[in-house]
């Protein structure tokens, strides 16, 4: 009989007991896709006595989980521990130090230190695989990586968490403003109680880096990641975008340009008509965009026990099966090394809504800041008159560069009759 294939688990949380619970209901299938069996054998967590809802009967315990890298009856450790520093980063350096292959869910640890760590695996030669890292169980790794190999990707943009989906369809379907769409969420265990890694586009942002490092074979870099949430994000903006024909996404967004790799994770209207634009809910969504296959869509659930598991456990059955690929899909000698392109050179049409008191002369001042930094506009809605009080005035622009919309926006904030921040929103075309 073949081997089976020994597995370690770090961390027993909701992905790490999915891990175990798949192997086993699954057993059979997944044996037969992997040529042999695979059976964890060892795991760590901080409370060997918590009920985690499957049995860790029989199994080697560790109260330090960097003590699995060093279990020589363990042939593969998975790390589901998370965050960028302490056992999570320990345990995958010692793992890959030992020559064992290392599976792992942890997008912050990747995008963070995503470089050093492939080029560990590289030096040791053994995988590094993260399927799990980015959209749960879609498998965008592998269609980056694998099924798309022979293309040169232009771009690679996604809806890359479902907790902020889920706010902005909230927000959208019923009319109700940030504050109510986070509160019931957080009720429905769609956000954490501290929701500031989603709601501030954080987590979504490690997700885009890693996106963008396989789609250009550039090292990861988060530090080039442009990242705003969704805080500011109102339900009359959500219902105006309606109106002008579009929705309203926490988009990540990589793209090649002359000048080099744009990475930006921001709100962003979207046409209607765009497949993404109908990603409601908790679900992500990953759009590709190949030279000779042209774009691809791949949609699911982005997380949770059963999704991730399973992108966890397909990185098993790759490894029983001997197939290894580059972590980037590319040696580390033949990374590129295009420049980021920054923030302020993004261009592109925008959305401009302000509150401003309704009084002569002040649309007049609003497109004199415009037309002063070059800036031409489409269209201008003004909501009903209210002499003397506030009211809404919505511009969208042709294509201008973000440095020049900065610049207006800093003039007209200063107007006395603008009465709170104007509301920014990007209009891609998609």
């Amino acid at each position: 009989m073949t081997k089976p294939l020994s597995v370690a688990v770090a961390g027993l949380g909701t992905v790490g007991a999915g891990v175990l619970t798949l192997l086993r209901d699954n057993a059979a299938t997944i044996a037969a896709r992997a040529g042999r069996p695979i059976a964890v054998t060892a795991v760590s967590a901080r409370d060997r006595t918590r009920d985690r809802g499957v049995s860790i009967a029989g199994l080697r315990w560790y109260d330090d989980p960097v003590a699995l890298a060093h279990d020589p009856q363990v042939d593969v450790v998975v790390e589901a521990i998370g965050g960028t520093e302490g056992q999570a980063a320990d345990l995958v350096r010692a793992a890959l130090n030992a020559g064992k292959p290392v599976v792992t869910a942890n997008k912050a640890l990747l995008a963070v230190h995503g470089a050093e760590l492939a080029e560990l695996a590289e030096a040791k030669g053994v995988a590094l695989s993260y399927e799990a890292a980015v959209a749960g169980g879609i498998p965008a790794i592998k269609a980056l990586r694998e099924g798309l190999a022979a293309n040169d990707i232009t771009r690679v943009l996604g809806i890359l968490n479902g907790t902020c989906n889920y706010i902005l369809t909230q927000m959208r379907e019923r009319g109700i403003e940030f504050a109510q769409a986070l509160s019931e969420a957080q009720k429905l265990g769609y956000a954490e109680a501290d929701p500031a890694f989603d709601v501030d586009g954080i987590d979504a942002a490690h997700k885009l880096a890693i996106l963008a490092a396989l789609a250009f074979g550039r090292p990861v870099d988060f530090g080039a990641v442009h990242v705003e949430g969704i805080r500011a994000i109102s339900a009359l903006d959500i219902k105006l975008a309606e109106e002008l024909g579009y929705r309203i996404k926490l988009l990540g967004i990589a793209r090649r340009t002359e000048a080099g790799i744009e990475t930006r994770m921001h709100p962003c209207m979207v046409p209607v008509a765009h497949p993404i634009a109908r990603v409601d809910g908790v679900f992500n969504a990953v759009v590709a965009e190949g030279d000779f296959v042209g774009r691809i869509v791949l949609e699911g659930r982005g997380a949770g026990a059963g999704p991730t598991a399973s992108a966890i456990c397909a990185d098993l059955i790759d490894i029983a099966r001997g197939r290894t690929t580059p972590v980037w899909g590319v040696a580390t000698r033949d990374l590129s090394h295009a420049p980021s392109v920054p923030m302020s050179k993004r261009v592109g049409a925008y959305y401009l809504r302000l509150m401003v008191v309704d009084r002569p002369g002040v649309i007049a001042d609003v497109t004199a800041a415009l037309r002063d930094n070059a800036i031409s506009l489409e269209s201008m809605l003004q909501r009903g008159r209210a002499p003397g009080e506030a009211v809404p005035v919505v511009v969208t622009t042709h294509d201008c560069e973000e440095a020049q919309m900065r610049a207006a926006i800093a003039r007209i904030e200063a107007f006395e009759a603008v009465l709170e921040a104007p509301a920014l929103i990007r209009i891609e075309t998609l």
